[in-house]
């Protein structure tokens, strides 16, 4: 089906139906209730899980199959969310055109740094695509303000000159990102007894294009290519001897993984029309790094699970506060329950980042394959108590 394999289809249809349904799989809890603080199933949050998503599994396509290690991934994410919010001030608020431009924009960028960069290997390379990035955020902070916008980054004003559609409604505001007329913001609520729903047309429009880019991944792992990208991660030096030039696959390679962090950043800018510098810090980068090791560097849908659960840390994990914590465990004797509050506060709130450090320390010492590789294990535990269960009883000779 769709040229995969029954494996690879059955994961692409499992995708499709997380993210699909995924207003309800982000909502378990019932509004009001103690628990319902962790409930994912907003559409800020949701547009984030499937934006970064598609930085990781690009991202990936470079890293995973090639083992090259890039710092300097979020100068292509940067430039990208510039792109779009120019389409939008010089052209249309519609986000076709800003996702398409930033696309290129990101690809003819990550076209130059790659050429220079994969001059190099190994540990040359990562520093060499970390100075690009850096200094692509110093020009975008500093250098070039009238196109960047400098400290404030860059947004819509009222006087911009559009070419098709209006610079402000008649209310006189600044019109919104749109899809033919669907506004991204728009969203409709269901309630279900306790529980809201929210489905958002942003959300959706990012989920669809997730699922293209995590279908054409798929394409990529298996084809001929991706093959070629592994062996070259396998051993670059026995290739040579070959005959064969790695450059040009690993060249490919990284723009391609530069056009889907542009596709983020577009993406990041159809939902929210803003572009700033801090997109192009090296933070961001290592941001998509721990993402893609966190999830499974090299499997499919390893890099869009690390991307969701950093993401949730983020912004679930990081609200909980001592007021909550005392709700949990106002059972306890007020002794202990000060105690208990005290000791477990480091490690939630402003303190999400050491409980996030020591996941994925755990991850990379007893998981190298990340969580991916922990499902797989889990999975296997129950198929083989499933074949113990279904083993004829030996027989035992009398005594």
């Amino acid at each position: 089906m769709l040229g995969l394999e029954m494996k690879d289809f059955r994961l692409l249809l499992i995708v499709i139906g997380l993210t699909m349904l995924a207003p309800f799989i982000l909502n378990p809890f019932p509004e009001g209730s103690e628990m319902a603080q962790f409930n994912a199933g907003y559409p800020d949050l949701m547009q984030r899980f499937v934006i970064f998503g598609i930085f990781a599994i690009g991202f990936n396509i470079l890293f995973g199959l090639t083992g090259y290690l890039s710092f300097g991934h979020a100068a292509f994410l940067g430039a990208g969310s510039y792109g779009a919010v120019w389409m939008f001030k010089l052209l249309s608020m519609n986000v076709l055109p800003a996702i398409a431009i930033s696309v290129v924009i990101a690809g003819l960028f990550s076209l130059l740094i790659g050429f220079i960069s994969l001059r190099r290997s190994g540990i040359y390379f990562s520093i060499l695509t970390l100075a690009f990035a850096q200094m692509s955020f110093a020009l975008a902070y500093s250098v070039l303000t009238p196109i960047t916008g400098g400290e404030t980054g860059l947004q819509l004003a009222l006087d911009d000159p559009r070419i098709f559609g209006a610079s402000q409604t008649a209310t006189g505001n600044i019109p919104v990102p749109s899809l033919f007329g669907l506004e991204m913001r728009s969203s409709y609520e269901l309630e279900m007894g306790s529980w809201l729903f929210t489905f958002n047309v942003g959300y959706y429009l990012a989920a669809v294009f997730m699922i293209i880019a995590f279908y054409m991944s798929i394409r990529i792992f298996r084809s001929p290519f991706g093959m070629m990208l592994r062996a070259i991660k396998s051993n670059q030096t026995r290739m040579s001897y070959t005959g064969l030039n790695a450059r040009p696959y690993t060249l490919a390679a990284f723009v391609i993984s530069g056009m889907y962090a542009g596709l983020a950043g577009g993406l990041m800018a159809s939902m929210d029309p803003l572009a700033g510098a801090e997109r192009m810090q090296w933070t961001a980068s290592g941001e998509v790094v721990l993402m893609t090791i966190l999830g499974g560097a090299g499997t499919l849908i390893g890099p869009v699970l690390g991307a969701g659960m950093i993401k949730y840390f983020e912004n679930i994990f990081s609200k909980i506060n001592e007021t909550i914590l005392h709700g949990w465990f106002a059972f306890l004797p007020d002794g202990l329950e000060n105690f208990v509050v005290a000791m477990v506060y480091p490690f939630i709130g402003k303190g999400w980042h050491l409980t996030l450090g020591i996941v994925f320390m755990l991850v990379v010492i007893f998981l190298p394959g990340g969580l991916v590789q922990g499902g797989q294990k889990i999975a296997g535990l129950f198929r083989r108590k499933k074949a113990e269960d279904t083993k004829p009883n030996a027989t035992e000779p009398a005594e």
